[in-house]
């Protein structure tokens, strides 16, 4: 029987896809939780699934190998769903980027020695990787990680810290659910020469453990905007997570996919300012989005910036920006040149 291997798979949408993919797959979980581990094989097994779980740090490359070579002798791993990551709630800006960007690119290179024709492979990211706008994302750096991994993972956890203290982690899981995003769609390639494929899933608010923790930041308050006026259930994005990787789909790659109830279709650009004010900063944080400070940077930036065959306004500004604002606005600028 072929595995599917599922990272974050103790709990939340990972566990609901396990449940899925279960019927005709063997289930290999990871996680860093032993207890909540066995509680979910536990589940499984009792519901006729062939599971079993490892404990697996995602942000060390040896350690996926192995896990990977161990998975590979129990049966061939047809598919992989890799949904561990972790949000601002969570941890520092270098911890949310060493486990949602390091960890993606360890999931992606070790798989990839693994994958054959017809398997798969779905990153999840996030709906806050698309509301990152391209000034702060750091575009020089990603693209390292397609030729020098070993200067990916050191460079974009430096990133970090040229981000202003109070928007470190907001920003930093923005910026890095934004490369999980880039990074599957530059992969499909590489995939696609061995006649696989990859591509992400970017979910919105949902019922889950980590979802459910970043309320302490706003995060329900996506749900007034979205279509659909609730948090989504572990099940829903786990059928998703489970058709995207499945045999029918096998012409889906390089692409990524929203599941938010509606959240950005509905989202309006009064919305996103709103989100970017001084009160909205905790809900703007929990989305991933930059805060008031940020954006009254970033405006500023953009009425000292002609378009295309536009005059320059640089004169009409009167009164230099605050000193924190062009500080700020010097950091992003020297991390989006990373």
């Amino acid at each position: 029987m072929n595995t599917v291997v599922i990272t974050g798979g103790a709990k939340g949408m990972g566990l609901a896809t396990a449940h899925i993919m279960g019927k005709d797959h063997r289930i290999v979980l990871w996680d860093i939780d032993q207890n909540a581990l066995t509680a979910a094989v536990e589940e499984l097994t009792a519901a006729g699934i062939d599971a079993t779980g490892a404990v697996c740090d995602i942000t060390d490359r040896a350690t996926v190998n192995t896990e990977f070579d161990r998975a590979e002798a129990g049966g061939h791993v047809r598919a992989v769903v890799h949904s561990a990551g972790v949000s601002p709630q969570m941890g520092n800006a270098e911890f949310i980027f060493r486990v949602n960007s390091v960890g993606t690119l360890n999931m992606t290179e070790s798989y990839l020695r693994l994958a054959r024709e017809g398997d798969a492979m779905v990153n999840v990211s996030s709906v806050a990787g698309h509301m990152m706008p391209d000034v702060v994302n750091p575009k020089r750096t990603f693209a390292l990680a397609l030729t020098d991994s070993d200067a990916f993972s050191t460079k974009i956890v430096k990133a970090a810290n040229l981000i202003p203290g109070k928007m470190r982690a907001g920003l930093a899981y923005g910026q890095s659910k934004a490369f999980v995003i880039w990074y599957s769609k530059k992969m499909a390639a590489a995939f696609g020469a061995k006649g696989a494929r990859i591509l992400s899933v970017s979910p919105g608010s949902f019922d889950t453990p980590m979802g459910n923790l970043e309320i302490a930041s706003g995060s329900d308050k996506l749900t007034d905007i979205a279509a659909l006026k609730r948090f989504g259930k572990p099940e829903e994005v786990g059928s998703l997570l489970a058709y995207v990787i499945s045999e029918g789909p096998g012409y889906l790659t390089g692409v990524d996919i929203i599941c938010d109830g509606g959240t950005m279709a509905a989202m309006t650009m009064k919305d996103m300012l709103a989100m970017t004010k001084g009160e909205g900063d905790d809900a703007a944080e929990a989305a991933g989005l930059p805060g008031g400070r940020l954006k009254r940077a970033l405006s500023q930036a953009g009425r000292s910036k002609p378009g295309p065959g536009k005059p320059s306004r640089a004169r009409a500004v009167t009164t230099p920006p605050p000193a924190p604002a062009q500080h700020l606005h010097r950091n992003l600028h020297r991390e989006a040149r990373m």
